[in-house]
């Protein structure tokens, strides 16, 4: 998934618990070759080929997740869109090889081809068309919480009761530490990768997105990763996003939309759901939150 994905297990049978720690393993793999777009025979991008061309047959468990996706699209007025994917390295790659701007022309042409609307499921016969040619989704903003939550239930099924899966900074965590303490879960300082902020937590799940992770410099501005599918360029004015909640799904499929909608609009739909919250730093360090969270200082 180009993610690094650490698993932890409280017990103590260490070689049981290493057997669990390889299921967990296993089953991001199985996500990662359903899901991926870097494999040409993955549904992802036979979904992808075929746009604007033919429905294409996929599993349940793909419709599933891409019909929860478009809700996600839905609720945040498209800040949230899987079919971002018809931008993707077409227009920012995000390395050292990029020093100007993309055409905004060719930025148009593109974003007009994102739409989740035009993502058309069949659930009796199982498959997903994109209406457009030239359309693509990607599971980039959703797909690593969702493995993290299918490999917590996988140990979770065998037995495991305490345990963190930890995917590239995202975590879910659920049970109690050795000692019996809840999971201490630091929030990311932006500017330092280090926490600023510590929250003692169990059965739950934290996402941040950030635009520290991947960016670049142009003519003395940074561009982060994170872009705005409505305009095809970079957002700005938030330097993090972390979200909690009990579903690292969500978590996850909600950190970007919330970068994309801005401070205002982004706590007041957080805070218009149940059993979710937020943490925002913005360009000026200046941290914002929803009504539902006390941070302590680390």
């Amino acid at each position: 998934m180009g993610n690094h994905f650490e698993f932890s297990v409280v017990s103590d049978d260490e070689r049981w618990a290493e057997a669990r720690i390889a299921e967990a393993i296993n089953e991001v793999l199985r996500i990662e070759a359903l899901l991926t777009t870097f494999q040409p025979n993955s549904q992802t991008n036979q979904i992808n080929s075929n746009a604007g061309i033919a429905p294409v047959h996929v599993d349940k468990e793909v419709i599933d997740l891409i019909e929860r996706s478009l809700r996600i699209s839905a609720l945040t007025q498209g800040a949230f869109d899987i079919t971002y994917g018809s931008i993707d390295k077409k227009l920012w790659n995000f390395d050292r090889t990029m020093t100007t701007l993309p055409d905004q022309k060719t930025a148009h042409n593109l974003v007009r081809l994102i739409n989740f609307r035009n993502v058309l499921m069949n659930h009796e016969k199982q498959t997903v068309f994109l209406k457009e040619e030239g359309m693509r989704i990607g599971f980039g903003g959703i797909g690593k919480g969702y493995a993290a939550d299918c490999a917590k239930a996988i140990m979770q099924k065998a037995g495991v009761t305490d345990g963190v899966v930890n995917a590239a900074g995202d975590l879910t965590v659920w049970g109690k530490q050795p000692d019996g303490s809840a999971w201490t879960i630091g929030i990311a300082d932006p500017n330092r990768k280090l926490p600023f902020a510590s929250l003692q937590l169990t059965d739950v799940s934290v996402a941040t997105s950030g635009d520290y992770e991947k960016y670049v410099v142009i003519d003395g501005k940074k561009y982060s990763h994170t872009i705005d599918p409505r305009t095809g360029y970079p957002v700005h004015g938030i330097k993090s996003v972390t979200i909690i909640c009990r579903h690292a799904e969500i978590a996850d499929a909600m950190a970007t939309p919330v970068m994309v909608m801005g401070i205002s609009a982004g706590l007041n739909l957080i805070n218009q759901m149940k059993d979710i919250a937020c943490i925002i730093v913005d360009d000026q360090d200046n941290i914002h939150h929803s009504t539902n969270i006390n941070l302590n200082n680390s």
